[in-house]
């Protein structure tokens, strides 16, 4: 089969190994662009939000360079993201587009349906093949994931602007080109050296730190949030996500439960699931306010109800923790000039407050924060 699928973020290269040790032909996705999110804005209904845009816009771009299969997953529950595989199927179907749809619900949801999908990936290899495989892939992601950590502490201390972010392209490129097992180990190591290499300022003062919360996809696809990240780590901020995708893996895709810990402290403000990360993201303003940060940012596409839930709950919980918390609703109508000028505002506004807590003696700043993707909580 020759396979496509959408693009987020370090998944991309983890789909990649997967479907070529099964034996398929990858028709790998290139990091979206604004014509992608218009090719997928120009066919999607009005209410679509924008990853369902710009996952539209990929598979559009992975049947034009051939591929006969399209391979995606889903969450399952009350959020209408549920419903995005199916409609992304008619849409294209309707198009003309003839090919299969490989749509995987959560294993521990629906298992026996994601036995049936994971069959037609499987192809003539054994269960023992694909089981090596998934472990290999999630040994790989769970490197992608430390230097992506790595690259987000390094960055605010750099010398040079932007030497962080090539620096992590390097690694990045190096970890893509690692299949096996042994080659892979010996890939993160080269990556970690990489990244450690980067010349930093060691006098400069300790960086203001934000946590990154939201819908999932916005926090992953750098093109969806007008690479935040980079955006404020060059503007001196430590940035941390609440999701990383080996954490989401453990706690959301092999779990029926969630991240627990998010949960736990979200219950007395918001004591029910409300789909996608809503729930999460409440109990995660909590988590980084405990942990000492600076502030937080909430990333949410435009019309999303589970974060439009959170958000309604955001005025309450930034007073009672003290902790500042700036809300983006994004979609294709939103300027990366309009962003950087809402977080030039908001880093401004967090080092007043720092300096301020500095003169009054008060500050009280953690320095260790343990994201889903390491945290046994």
């Amino acid at each position: 089969m020759k396979v496509a699928f959408g693009h987020m973020g370090t998944l991309t290269p983890i789909m990649e190994l997967i479907l070529e040790d099964l034996g398929h032909q990858s028709i790998t996705p290139t990091r979206p662009t604004r014509e992608t999110l218009a090719r997928g804005a120009k066919y999607a209904p009005e209410f679509a939000c924008i990853p369902f845009k710009i996952v539209l816009g990929t598979y559009l771009e992975g049947l034009e360079r051939g591929a006969d299969t399209l391979a995606s997953g889903g969450g399952y529950g009350p959020c209408r993201a549920g419903l995005y595989g199916e409609l992304h199927r008619r849409i294209l179907k309707d198009l003309g587009y003839n090919f299969e749809f490989i749509f995987f619900w959560p294993p521990l949801k629906k298992p026996l349906h994601f036995y049936r999908q994971l069959k037609k990936l499987k192809g003539n290899n054994s269960w023992l093949k694909v089981m090596r495989t998934i472990k290999k892939a999630y040994g790989k992601l769970t490197i992608l994931d430390e230097l992506e950590m790595m690259a987000q502490q390094v960055r605010p201390l750099e010398i040079k602007k932007g030497s962080t972010s090539r620096a992590f392209a390097e690694a990045l490129q190096i970890m893509w080109k690692a299949k096996t097992t042994a080659e892979i180990a010996t890939a993160g190591e080269e990556a970690r050296a990489i990244l450690k290499d980067v010349p930093i300022d060691p006098a400069r003062p300790s960086p203001l730190k934000v946590g990154i919360i939201g819908e999932i996809y916005v926090q992953l696809e750098p093109f969806a949030n007008f690479y935040l990240e980079e955006m404020l780590g060059q503007m001196g901020v430590e940035v941390r996500r609440s999701i990383y995708l080996a954490g989401y893996t453990h706690h959301d895709v092999l779990s029926t439960k969630g991240d627990k810990g998010s949960r736990r402290l979200a219950m007395p403000y918001l004591g029910q699931k409300v789909g996608g990360h809503g729930q999460n993201s409440v109990g995660d303003i909590i988590r980084y306010a405990k942990m000492g940060y600076d502030g937080v940012v909430q990333l949410a596409p435009f019309s999303c109800i589970p974060e439009i839930v959170a958000k309604s709950i955001v005025p309450r919980l930034s007073k009672e923790y003290g902790i500042p918390v700036l809300t983006l609703f994004i979609d294709e109508q939103t300027g990366a000039t309009g962003v950087q000028t809402r977080l030039e505002a908001f880093v401004d506004m967090m080092a007043q407050r720092r300096s301020r807590d500095l003169s009054l003696g008060v500050l009280n700043h953690k320095t260790s924060f343990f994201p889903r993707a390491i945290s046994k909580a």
